[in-house]
């Protein structure tokens, strides 16, 4: 038992950081542009496939510096190019454009590098056990991974509250207008934390590809569940994001472990009105547990749990 809530709990907290290193990024999004980035999983796929073809060539450790670099100039262009010219039309034709945006990316994904899953290995340096606990063993690639998501939260949070630049970015996420009085270049801010949030998604997009299925369908899988985190931790709120990514992780991760069903839990007491729903178990039930979260959050506070902005 214990063995079992150790390794959910890596493995959920693993989770949740991967969900806040892309969700944290359309937080910022949402907070300084008011747009729902439908795309936003697209760049984390991005983030894989030019991980994969660039540690190809040059091997990983090139990979995992440059591709988020490529993703978040990317990012920077389809807000300077895109994005802003739609912007004047209002949140409905953004939405649109990013909606467009993420099948455009998806099917040019399939043109490069086909249909198929690709051999993104995790790299030999990485590939070896970090610890052993009883008869499990937990990889160190893993460890890196959550090592990573952490090192980033950390330095974001250090930026945003300890640096002139994060000062000015939060400035500009309440009061562009000042800001822009004060002669800073509101919509170059604007590019610049859009970019960076499209490098934050491309970074987990690298360091996910290899421990994760690379394919054209990963955007598709994990966009939704973004938007749950963002809702549930609070529209605008990184604080939030944070929360919710660690507690729908961890929930998730734990729900899938648990091969329990209400049958079991009642026996031969189990009323028969509800037939054979009493069977499912919780691991069955496990990827609808966020959505139903989702719900709940919004019929019973709609901010979200550290937000300000109504959904």
């Amino acid at each position: 038992m214990l063995q079992l809530v150790i390794f959910s709990t890596l493995n959920g907290v693993l989770y949740g950081m991967l969900l806040f290193m892309m969700a944290s990024g359309l937080t910022l999004i949402f907070s300084m542009m008011g747009v729902l980035n439908f795309a936003h999983a697209s760049f984390y796929m991005l983030g894989a496939y030019f991980g994969f073809e660039i540690s190809r060539r040059l091997g990983f450790w090139p990979s995992f510096f440059v591709a988020p670099l490529l993703v978040g100039a990317l990012g920077a262009l389809v807000e300077r190019y895109g994005l802003r010219r739609v912007h004047k039309f209002g949140h409905v034709s953004e939405l649109l454009f990013t909606f467009g945006l993420a099948f455009i990316i998806e099917e040019l994904t399939q043109m490069f590098w086909g249909k198929l899953p690709v051999d993104y290995r995790v790299p030999p340096s990485l590939d070896f056990v970090a610890f052993r606990l009883l008869d499990t063993t937990y990889p160190a690639y893993r460890m890196f991974m959550l090592l990573t998501a952490i090192a980033m939260f950390v330095f974001l949070l250090a930026i945003l509250t300890r640096t002139r630049i994060g000062l000015i970015v939060q400035a500009a996420l309440t009061h562009p207008d000042t800001v822009a009085m004060l002669g800073h270049n509101v919509p170059r801010i604007f590019m610049i934390v859009f970019g960076v949030g499209a490098a934050l998604a491309g970074l987990a997009g690298v360091i996910a590809g290899p421990a994760l299925v690379t394919q054209p369908s990963m955007a598709s899988s994990l966009g939704p569940i973004l938007f749950v985190v963002i809702v549930v931790g609070g529209l605008g709120s990184l604080q939030g994001a944070f929360f919710a990514s660690l507690l729908i992780g961890v929930v998730q991760t734990f729900a899938v472990a648990m091969n329990y069903s209400l049958a079991e839990a009642f026996g031969a007491n189990a009323p028969p009105l509800l037939g054979d729903l009493w069977q499912v178990t919780i691991a069955q039930l496990a990827p609808i547990i966020p959505y139903a979260l989702l719900v709940l959050m919004l019929i019973l506070r709609p901010t979200g749990l550290m937000g300000t902005r109504e959904t």
